[in-house]
């Protein structure tokens, strides 16, 4: 049984918890605050960042690109045509530079400011960063957002899924961004109607099912969060 070491609205162990879904990968899931900087998990990854996925083996990836490298790699081409990483290289590129763009460009502008701001720092004690939310960031990533779905529409709006034809890895990077801010309020769904159709598609599959369960003590998402067809 593989373990992952995440936060519920941590986007990036999101991103892996969508491949171990859609992997058919049964995995137990441990909650892990970051900023209490446990001596345990630290051992697993020095760099104190969720996720943290250790297989049966005992060996601890660290990251979610690395961990969604490593899937790939030991599961990958048991999917056929179906793999979330193409075989073709000029695929790869683009499914790659897409997981970059969400889970670093999407992720500093907007993801993390919310997830920060909004409900990381109610947990947090006030000696480590904890406390009332500063507004201007949050007003920042809710000016962001809005033109990463005007991209996401650009993208759908010329093929099937972000990266091509086909559900990849890129998809599944940005939708986890998504639903955080989903669970938070924060996504315009208004901006684009192609990126809330393109969406709602990926919010349909079953590897989506786990997060829209998710629940946070003290923040509510919107009734909207949980519908498929909202």
């Amino acid at each position: 049984m593989a373990i992952l070491y995440h936060h519920p609205l941590c986007p990036h162990s999101r991103f892996v918890r969508l491949i171990l879904g859609e992997l058919g990968v049964e995995h137990d899931l441990v909650e892990e605050r970051v900023w209490e900087r446990r001596r345990e998990f630290l051992v697993l990854n020095p760099a104190g960042q969720t996720p943290v996925l250790v297989e049966d083996e005992g060996s601890a990836v660290p990251g979610a690109c690395i961990a969604a490298e490593w899937l790939d790699e030991t599961r990958g081409l048991a999917l056929g045509e179906h793999r979330l990483l193409p075989e073709a290289p000029q695929e790869r590129i683009e499914v790659r530079r897409l997981v970059e763009w969400f889970n670093v460009k999407f992720f500093e502008e907007v993801s993390l400011h919310l997830v920060h701001e909004k409900a990381y720092k109610r947990f947090m004690p006030a000696d480590v960063g904890g406390g009332p939310p500063n507004p201007a960031g949050i007003r920042a990533a809710r000016a962001n957002i809005r033109y990463h779905m005007q991209y996401i529409g650009h993208l759908v709006g010329r093929r099937h899924w972000l990266a091509g034809e086909r559900l990849t890895y890129a998809d599944l990077a940005a939708a986890a961004h998504l639903s955080v801010t989903d669970y938070l309020g924060d996504t315009p769904w208004d901006e684009d109607q192609r990126a809330k159709e393109w969406y709602a598609r990926v919010k349909s599959r079953p590897s989506f099912r786990a997060l829209l369960a998710d629940r946070i003590a003290g923040i509510s998402p919107p009734d909207s969060y949980a519908d498929p067809d909202f």
